[in-house]
């Protein structure tokens, strides 16, 4: 349940990746878009980066978001009700809430094809009362670090991918700051077309990856993190 267990790994985290076919409506177009479905997932590296710890270190974040850190006792009950809330309050837009490990993160994935347009980083207006929600929770639940990562389609070339990656997790960070939630929790990455997260066959039997999304890790921060993050500094 602290950031030190994230670098564990463990078969709880597979679950993560367990697969169901769902559609989303584009807040633009009306079109219906396959969110998620069973055709493949590269399962080594995706388990990798959502196991790994906060981006760039916790300590320094921790500090300077002035986290307070839950008990052992509170963290676990107040991960069920954030993970919980979350779901419903993202019910039927295509987010996919997830766990990571044993209560060590919470994973929002943001759906591909819907919360941007295809070589864009600004999010698409229909998508704001989502991520309404979400800050919401973000801000009911202050004791966690967030990490925003960004990832792109194989449209275009690499180098122009990883830019639109980074500026796509910071567009969601830039939101989520603009309605209260603190700069210093988050921390944003782009990874480009790395991370194929599933492929979905198209009408002339081809699988295409669906990567255009963005991932909100919430990791919980103990007392106990809180006091090494002190003692580090």
């Amino acid at each position: 349940m602290t950031i030190a267990r994230i670098l564990k790994t463990g078969t709880a985290a597979i679950a993560l990746l367990g697969m169901t076919t769902a559609c989303v409506t584009d807040p633009n177009t009306g079109e219906k878009k396959i969110s998620r479905t069973a055709i493949g997932v590269g399962l080594g590296g995706t388990l990798g980066y959502l196991l790994g710890g906060a981006i760039g270190g916790d300590a320094g974040r921790i500090i300077g978001a002035g986290i307070g850190g839950s008990a052992g006792a509170v963290i676990g009950k107040q991960y069920d009700d954030q993970i919980k809330e979350l779901k419903e309050q993202t019910a039927g837009s295509g987010v996919d809430v997830e766990e990571v490990g044993d209560q060590d993160a919470i994973l929002v994935r943001l759906p591909d094809g819907v919360t941007f347009a295809t070589g864009s980083a600004a999010i698409n207006p229909g998508f704001y009362s989502t991520l309404d929600s979400v800050a919401e929770t973000l801000i009911k639940y202050p004791n966690s670090l967030i990490d925003v990562y960004g990832f792109t389609d194989t449209t275009g070339a690499p180098a122009t991918n990883q830019r639109l990656s980074e500026q796509r997790a910071q567009a969601v960070a830039d939101y989520l700051a603009a309605k209260g939630v603190a700069r210093a929790r988050m921390a944003t990455k782009g990874f480009g077309e790395q991370y194929d997260y599933l492929r979905v066959k198209t009408g002339d039997g081809v699988n295409e990856p669906l990567n255009r999304r963005v991932e909100i890790k919430i990791i919980p921060v103990s007392q106990q993190d809180v006091q090494a993050a002190r003692a580090g500094n």
